[in-house]
């Protein structure tokens, strides 16, 4: 088997996704890319060129248990147990709790962004505590800190992802295996590449990949990218509500859109 080291990547057939796939495996590692879209991932690959033996692609749905169970399974018969996890796969999609259609909508923006968090890691949480090693990672957001209008479903989703590997890492530190929550700022992606409004610090996602990568690395516990928007979001998490609220009272609902 080969010895370099594996990464398992959701969401890969696109933005934050590829741009982490693609800086693993620069590095020397493998990778294992799960997304649905399983001949957009298997034709970037191929185009870049990569030895055959260092990636493998898995088709799934993180909103299918049973999909994302088989492409786990899959992954640990051919490839082996990842050194690292990292659960990407996620939507943004704009809610209106005052419209009974925009429920379904709420819906799936917490079994997408919350349970597929939860359906990745799953599979591989026994395997790397009876290993005593590993690094479970849950990209969630900015958006995690506060409650923006017309934002419901995806700030209370990023903001469960927080919780979650919050919880998780108190549970696995015990024996070896890292929890990692990634809160990316504004990236330059499908999934921001149609808002109408100001983006501070929007960021490439090759950059944000590469300050990814050195945060993983380094096993930290939370991390805001870019710098800059981790001063922002710590502004936000502590404003008085009276403030927060006058701030962004009239802030415009968001576009639907997804990644």
């Amino acid at each position: 088997m080969n010895a370099a080291p594996l990464a398992y990547i959701t969401g890969a057939s696109s933005g934050l996704g590829q741009a982490l796939a693609a800086r693993y495996l620069r590095a020397g590692w493998r990778v294992a890319l799960v997304a649905r879209r399983t001949d957009q991932m298997t034709a970037w690959a191929t185009r870049q060129g990569w030895p055959q033996d260092r990636w493998a692609v898995y088709g799934a749905d993180v909103r299918n248990d049973a999909q994302m169970l088989s492409a786990a399974s899959a992954c640990l018969a051919r490839q082996g147990l990842p050194e690292v996890v990292i659960a990407n796969a996620g939507i943004s999609v704009g809610v209106d709790l005052s419209l009974a259609e925009d429920l379904p909508v709420l819906r799936d923006l917490f079994e997408t962004n919350v349970m597929g968090v939860a359906s990745t890691f799953q599979p591989f949480i026994a395997p790397m505590r009876e290993r005593g090693s590993g690094t479970l990672v849950g990209v969630a957001s900015v958006a995690a800190m506060r409650g923006l209008p017309g934002h419901a479903g995806y700030c209370g989703a990023k903001a469960a992802v927080v919780q979650l590997c919050e919880t998780l890492r108190g549970e696995l530190r015990p024996f070896g295996v890292k929890v990692v929550t990634l809160t990316p700022g504004y990236i330059d992606t499908p999934l921001t590449q149609g808002n109408d409004y100001p983006m501070p610090f929007l960021m490439a996602p090759e950059a944000f990949a590469d300050r990814a990568f050195e945060a993983i690395g380094a096993g930290v516990r939370f991390r805001v990218i870019p710098w800059p928007m981790g001063i922002v979001a710590t502004v936000l998490r502590f404003m008085p509500r009276g403030l927060f609220d006058a701030v962004v009272g009239a802030q415009k609902h968001r576009k639907k859109r997804r990644r």
